[in-house]
């Protein structure tokens, strides 16, 4: 039998989505080296073109790298694979906010992952998030090219229930493929090179972007209140940019001494910081699934999330819970962590619902997948 040829679409490196990254190579190893022999997996990510960034005094600005985004993807992606439409016989979209590529690949043999619904949400709820024309219909366009594929996988039940209650997608296309947790993430993980900005002192740890559904908002007044109890801890972000109103926070609450903000770290030194903070905190009013969940677990750290139904899947019973806007429900929680962390689930509890996520499980649920549509059952 000849392998199938499975194209594995990413997203530009330069968007900095770590996750998406992540899913996209996580994917891609595992199929390579333990699904040769049935697939052969090829990764796609065509260069990234720069125009407006080289244009002198605008290419620094936001504007220019917005504009140099539109432009590769919806010009110079879908024309670069145009042009390799007959090298590969099923493509695997990684990321669905890239799904409009879908309109220049054979539907029948094309899937996408669908991590959440944040890209259509313009569309499904305009009167919560309103965007002007031109970003309704570049969604719209995703979402159509969403529509068009042949399979549609997902990560939590509670994507899937959104998924149908929008109608969005026939539910004899949708795949459950749980996300996994990559091997730097264990309790035996040791970083390459220690950073010095680790405090020695206690600390709360947030990873994760700066996007509004992550309630920064919520993390920053939440870490203000135990500090005026705790005055000696501190509070390390990694990944994101402030946006100017939660810099206007972080001055407004006089927090900005006790912050460390990181990016750019290998996994391995995220996985130092998931065993030493007193707590990682998750304060997302909502999530396709909740990666930090599971990374902190499995590096038996202690966390804390919001009380939403996506996080109570994936962390189970082994995470503290809090209100979304209760502040003081998560002040008093991480309260009698820091007096008492033996009053938070077992290690081995913690550990043990870590175990439940593979990122070799989810590899070969997707390579069935594609190899049923080619008409062979077994991988």
């Amino acid at each position: 039998m000849n392998s199938v040829r499975l194209a594995i679409i990413c997203d530009y490196p330069e968007e900095n989505w770590h996750s998406m990254d992540l899913c996209a190579q996580m994917l891609l190893k595992q199929l390579q080296s333990e699904h040769s022999a049935s697939l052969q997996t090829i990764q796609i990510c065509p260069t990234f073109n720069r125009r407006f960034q080289q244009i002198p005094q605008l290419g620094k600005k936001q504007l220019a790298y917005n504009s140099d985004r539109l432009l590769n993807r919806f010009w110079d992606y879908p024309h670069d694979l145009k042009n390799r439409v007959k090298d590969f016989d099923f493509y695997h979209i990684s990321d669905h906010s890239y799904a409009h590529l879908a309109h220049v690949l054979p539907a029948e043999r094309t899937g996408v992952y669908c991590h959440d619904l944040d890209a259509f949400r313009s569309l499904l709820e305009p009167a919560k998030e309103p965007r002007p024309g031109w970003y309704q219909a570049m969604s719209r366009r995703i979402l159509h090219g969403l529509q068009s594929c042949s399979l549609v996988f997902y990560s939590t039940t509670e994507v899937r229930k959104q998924i149908e209650h929008y109608q969005l997608v026939e539910p004899s296309r949708l795949v459950h493929a749980p996300y996994g947790i990559a091997p730097e993430f264990s309790m035996n993980s040791e970083p390459d090179i220690l950073l010095p900005q680790i405090p020695k002192q206690p600390f709360l740890l947030h990873v994760g972007s700066c996007i509004p559904r992550k309630r920064i908002d919520i993390l920053l007044e939440v870490f203000a209140q135990v500090r005026s109890i705790h005055p000696e801890l501190q509070l390390v972000k990694v990944s994101g940019e402030w946006t100017s109103s939660q810099q206007q926070q972080i001055t407004q609450l006089n927090i900005g001494n006790s912050i460390i903000h990181l990016q750019g770290l290998q996994r391995s030194t995220i996985a130092a910081l998931y065993q030493r903070a007193s707590a990682v905190l998750l304060t997302s009013e909502a999530e396709g699934f909740g990666l930090p969940v599971i990374e902190a677990l499995a590096c038996g750290g202690i966390v804390v999330a919001s009380d939403i139904p996506v996080l109570r899947e994936v962390g189970g019973e082994v995470v503290m819970y809090c209100p979304i806007t209760d502040i003081s429900a998560w002040v008093q929680t991480i309260e009698q962590v820091l007096a008492n962390p033996n009053c938070t689930p077992t290690i081995n509890s913690r550990l043990t619902q870590a175990q439940k996520y593979s990122w070799s499980n989810h590899a070969q649920i997707i390579g069935k997948s594609y190899l049923k549509l080619a008409g062979i059952e077994n991988i």
